[in-house]
């Protein structure tokens, strides 16, 4: 699912109750586990883990914009 969401709860509130519990459950076990340095944001229409630009400049060149690196996203 794509989504135009601006935020993470955003996103998972958009979803079917059944899809959020299980978003919800996968988004807590990756915040817990994901090692420090990482941002979680939306990209690309899904919860995203990435490297900040403020840690890594160069970042992702998809296309013309220069992006955080992704990690991890999170979609349903």
């Amino acid at each position: 699912m794509t989504s135009t969401a601006t935020t993470p709860e955003e996103y998972i509130k958009e979803l079917p109750e059944d899809r959020q519990i299980a978003i919800r459950k996968l988004r807590t076990l990756i915040q817990t586990h994901l090692p420090s340095g990482f941002e979680e944001a939306m990209s690309y229409g899904m919860i995203a883990y990435q490297v900040p630009l403020s840690t890594y400049p160069a970042g992702y060149h998809a296309g013309k914009d220069i992006t955080p690196l992704p990690f991890i996203n999170l979609a349903s």
